[in-house]
């Protein structure tokens, strides 16, 4: 016996892998619908060997159906969630609107799986940011062996992050480049993307941090331990899909390099790559279409007592949005749900 599932917001980057990787890893359906806005109804996505028509979300009722995947943004969530939630339809969300509401789960199935029993609630589990979900992956064995005190990470986050627009952005930008009769100014971004670096992802706060700086420090304290202090500086950079990070840590305990490489290898979730030799690293392109977490780099910091630095790598579309809700459908489904 499997679960009836909806997915909305079906045509979009995250809602197609959504599918994709409720396929790929067999997740127990029984019948699944494929949602949309109006102005991409009727279009056409793939389940598996099915092909699936769009339906209206702004008609659809979700009574009887078991959990609905949302990869919408913010201003549809609010409207459609509750309705779905108040239909007795478990939400799954992948917008920020419910990210930090207290009666609301913040769920990394690989860190913090215990926090699903919350989703009674308000029936609505919220999926992390990109940036952050897979950055607590690698933090929470570390964690729970040597009590992190402080993380300083630096991100270098892929255009996809920005939805399809932000990719159609950086490639008509680099063709651009080579054509010198054709002229793409930025729309999506605050300045060209196209062999450049920017650092600013989201609007600035009064502080002088983004709003996805603030949002990695508030969801790794929901998530694994309100005491880390936690920096980010954010940067989007001309790739067009995977995270990669560079992560300082303090710990509260003594953690020697080798036994932070022994502690992540038989961690969930996570890939170890990590010879100290030519390519002995895992890049972003590397990573795109994997489900793991990758680390790299581990190594020492020695201007602190207790310091480790690493590399962190993971496809964004995955991890950071699609993956890490299914897995939460998984969890839900396993722990509460009980049906499949």
């Amino acid at each position: 016996m499997g679960y009836r599932v909806v997915v909305v917001g079906a045509t979009g980057n995250v809602g197609r892998e959504m599918l994709n990787i409720l396929a790929e890893r067999q997740f127990p359906v029984d019948e699944i619908a494929a949602l949309a806005s109006r102005r991409s109804l009727g279009t056409e996505v793939t389940f598996a060997d099915k092909t699936l028509k769009t339906q209206d979300l702004d008609t659809f009722d979700f009574s009887g159906w078991d959990m609905a995947l949302f990869a919408v943004g913010s201003d549809a969530t609010k409207i459609y969630a509750p309705k779905a939630a108040a239909a007795g339809c478990v939400v799954i969300d992948n917008s920020s609107l419910y990210r930090y509401d207290s009666e609301v789960p913040l769920i990394v199935p690989e860190v913090n799986p215990q926090a699903i029993h919350g989703y009674s609630k308000k029936n609505i589990i919220a999926n992390p940011n990109c940036s952050t979900a897979q950055m607590v992956v690698a933090l929470k064995p570390l964690h729970d062996r040597a009590k992190i005190k402080r993380v300083v990470v630096s991100t270098y986050q892929s255009v996809s992050g920005a939805g399809k627009d932000g990719m159609d952005e950086l490639w008509d930008q680099t063709k651009s480049i080579y054509n010198p009769t054709s002229d793409v100014p930025p729309k999506k971004f605050t300045k060209e993307i196209a062999f450049n670096v920017i650092p600013h992802i989201d609007v600035f706060m009064e502080d002088g941090s983004t709003k996805e700086e603030w949002k990695m420090v508030a969801e790794t304290k929901k998530i694994i331990d309100t005491s880390i202090k936690v920096t980010a500086t954010c940067v989007r950079v001309p790739v067009f899909v995977g995270h990669s990070e560079a992560i300082n840590i303090e710990t509260e305990d003594f953690l020697d390099e080798d036994e932070a490489r022994d502690i992540l290898r038989e961690s969930p979730g996570i890939m170890v790559i990590d010879k100290r030799e030519d390519g002995g690293y895992v890049t972003p392109k590397e990573c795109v279409g994997d489900f793991a977490t990758f680390i790299s780099r581990i190594r020492q910091d020695s201007t602190i007592d207790n310091g480790l630095n690493l590399w962190c790598v993971s496809d964004n579309l995955r991890k950071g949005a699609a993956l890490n809700a299914v897995q939460i459908a998984e969890l839900l489904g396993r722990e509460v749900l009980k049906k499949g």
